[in-house]
């Protein structure tokens, strides 16, 4: 495969896959894509919302509310970015 054929290939998979990343993607950009990939999977998953319910005491309904709003900000603000002159 010749270099011009991965390329496009890699912009494909950046197209299809938002949280891929790319040589411009930040680490907590990174990290929040990875923690909302992983809270979406809790709260889709019914058997693995439970099982994390039971474990924290709380409905099935609260956990994945609490789940759904740690989405907005997983990783927690974003850092302050440095002024380019």
């Amino acid at each position: 495969m010749d270099k011009f054929g991965m390329h496009s290939q890699t912009e494909q998979l950046h197209a299809r896959h938002i949280g891929t990343g790319n040589a411009d993607t930040t680490k907590h950009q990174w990290l929040t894509n990875q923690h909302r990939d992983t809270l979406a999977h809790y709260v889709s998953d019914d058997s693995l919302a439970t099982y994390i319910s039971i474990a924290e005491g709380e409905s099935a309904a609260r956990t994945k509310f609490n789940m759904l709003q740690r989405m907005r900000q997983p990783c927690g603000p974003p850092p302050a970015q440095a002024a380019e002159n």
